[in-house]
């Protein structure tokens, strides 16, 4: 498999990974526009790690502390 990283790749290259995760059978974005999430990748300003950490993070810190319910896909509260 070949390296997806900025360095490794062409600004078309990037394009063409993007659009092939959203051709992938079963794949299931939840409504988002690929394309765009991925935009600064594709730009090489960010890595792929960077952007989904980027995601992870804002969607971790969305998360009210004094909520005492758990919803799917939160798993234990630290």
């Amino acid at each position: 498999m070949k390296s997806t990283l900025i360095k490794d790749t062409t600004k078309s290259e990037r394009i063409q990974i993007v659009k092939q995760w959203e051709e992938t059978e079963g794949c299931e974005s939840g409504g988002i526009d690929l394309m765009e999430f991925f935009r600064e990748y594709i730009d090489g300003t960010k890595e792929i790690s960077e952007v989904n950490a980027a995601f992870t993070a804002k969607y971790m810190s969305d998360i009210p502390d004094e909520s005492p319910r758990i919803s799917c896909g939160e798993g234990m509260r630290r």
